[in-house]
């Protein structure tokens, strides 16, 4: 993959990278685009889709797992995203 060339990529937000990538699939769906740059930007839609995928995961590894204490009041645990397990605390959600 063309890694020099999507440098940018990685200073996206989810959203940037994703409308970007919906561009890429559109263009390829077409057909209308040469073979040579159909390979170009179908390897720039593999960066976003890795970046996307990257940036999901680090929002699923922040999400608190959520439950129901005994009153019936959410209570959550915080995740830790290096680990990938709950650090053993709870805090009150609401």
């Amino acid at each position: 993959m063309a890694d020099e060339t999507n440098e940018d990529v990685k200073a996206m937000s989810f959203e940037q990278a994703l409308d970007a990538l919906e561009k890429i699939v559109d263009d390829l769906e077409r057909g209308d685009v040469p073979l040579d740059q159909s390979i170009k930007i179908y390897e720039r839609g593999e960066a976003l889709k890795a970046h996307c995928d990257r940036l999901l995961k680090a929002a699923e590894d922040k999400v608190e797992k959520i439950r129901l204490s005994r009153d019936g009041k959410p209570v959550g645990e915080v995740r830790s995203a290096a680990y990938g397990h709950t650090l053993g605390r709870s805090v009150a959600l609401g």
